[in-house]
């Protein structure tokens, strides 16, 4: 059971064939402190908020932020917003980070993954062009790498799919089981 509602990491694990349902956790998202840690934190609370009580199944839990200079950029609040994310990123590198939680009967697995992503100088016309798209909408950092964001990226080191959202590599470390089930 996957505790998120989120297209992007459903796209990933029905690619891969497995058998899953969703059940969105509506938890409140922390927001401040170490990154990995908040990360790792809000995973697990909407993994355990999303499981039901006396009844067995995998939860999967993630959640994914973008840090710069130790600062989380979550989900921007409006276009000025998001405007304000995007120029801080602007020609640096920054961290996408992902908590995963995984329960299972009796066990709590857990894992943080990061992956660097450099974005390219971005002037004001690239800026309009991509918020005129709408995709920063409800993403951490303001983009959607495998979207039209994938324009504002130069480079990325480590895990894609976490950039996407759901850290397969990752997953895969801690729940080898998911491809057997």
């Amino acid at each position: 059971m996957l505790a998120s509602s989120s297209p992007q990491r459903r796209a990933i694990l029905e690619r891969l064939g497995v058998p899953f349902t969703v059940r969105p956790a509506r938890v409140p998202e922390l927001a401040r402190g170490e990154p990995a840690r908040v990360a790792a934190a809000n995973a697990l609370r909407k993994a355990r908020a999303a499981r039901r009580a006396g009844v067995w199944e995998v939860v999967i839990g993630c959640d994914t932020i973008v840090a710069l200079g130790g600062a989380i950029h979550g989900k921007p609040t409006g276009e000025r917003a998001a405007r304000a994310t995007l120029e801080k990123l602007s020609g640096a590198t920054h961290e996408v980070v992902s908590g995963l939680a995984v329960l299972l009967e009796g066990e709590e697995r857990t894992a943080v993954a990061r992956t660097a992503v450099t974005f390219r100088a971005l002037d004001e016309a690239l800026l309009d062009w991509y918020l005129a798209t709408g995709e920063w909408r409800g993403r951490a950092g303001a983009y959607a790498i495998q979207g039209a964001g994938a324009a504002l990226v130069r480079a990325v080191q480590g895990d894609y799919e976490n950039v996407v959202g759901l850290p397969l590599a990752t997953l895969l470390d801690i729940y080898p089981e998911l491809l057997r089930s």
